[in-house]
């Protein structure tokens, strides 16, 4: 009983930190309890399993709510290898001469990562994403149209009329679009209203339309509406996405990719 006890107090104390600095890591607690790191991620999954934190790569992370924008930075320790999987599923579909929009974040900046090694010849990427325009920007093969505008540093993202004047003279055959949530009823959704409206723009100068999302933004919904799930073409998500949700995508003529 007294061990239990000790448990239960440990990860009450977790908790208490992640109120007052939001995020956590393995080695920090580990050093704080003093006890094993295999004991502190098992408190950590339990802990996120009962929904009370976000499990993040080597550590984990406050419950946010779903108008809360989360940092670049933080979010790239997010659902890495589900990421990594749908951004070279998206990456095989970009043929030679076309030219793709890559929305800002880090989703698509897994599809920047694998477009690199495919290398599928000659192509263009019209992006608002300064991690995107980075990592494409030594590539010879590779055109990069970066859209101006204000800079979000929470996302690296540039947004605004500038941006949307700039993307308004230009079309696309693809758009890999990455989004904060996705709920078939409400749409698209993200927390900023500026970059709702350029993530708008992005999908009427586009052919085609590509979601790109792993399974934790379905059935979420954040501040400001992108567009309707009429705009979307294709789901790109991983495989642990609810199945009665990628159900009505199909019925709603979306064409659903598991990864």
């Amino acid at each position: 009983m007294a061990a239990r006890l000790l448990v239960e107090e440990r990860r009450r104390r977790i908790l208490d930190l992640l109120a007052t600095q939001e995020r956590v890591t393995v080695g920090e607690l580990t050093d704080r309890f003093r006890v094993s790191a295999v004991t502190i991620r098992g408190d950590l999954d339990v802990m996120a399993d009962a929904g009370h934190l976000v499990r993040a790569h080597g550590g984990g992370l406050a419950r946010l709510g779903p108008q809360h924008d989360i940092p670049l930075m933080v979010k790239e320790t997010l659902h890495r290898a589900e990421k990594q999987r749908i951004g070279r599923a998206a990456a095989a579909l970009v043929r030679e001469g076309e030219t793709v929009i890559l929305d800002s974040g880090t989703t698509t900046a897994e599809i920047a990562r694998h477009l690199k090694g495919r290398r599928p010849g000659r192509f263009t990427v019209i992006t608002n994403g300064l991690n995107i325009a980075a990592e494409l920007g030594d590539e010879p093969h590779v055109r990069v149209i970066v859209v101006g505008g204000i800079l979000r540093h929470t996302s690296h993202s540039l947004v605004g009329p500038h941006a949307e004047h700039t993307l308004s003279g230009l079309r696309a055959d693809r758009l890999f679009l990455g989004v904060d949530g996705f709920d078939p009823d409400v749409g698209m959704t993200t927390p900023d209203v500026l970059e709702a409206q350029l993530n708008a723009l992005m999908i009427k100068v586009s052919r085609e339309t590509t979601v790109v999302a792993d399974a934790s933004k379905f059935g979420r919904s954040s501040l400001s509406v992108i567009g309707t799930v009429e705009s979307v073409h294709r789901v790109i998500t991983d495989r642990s996405a609810d199945p009665a949700t990628l159900r009505t995508l199909r019925e709603r003529n979306v064409e659903v990719q598991l990864v």
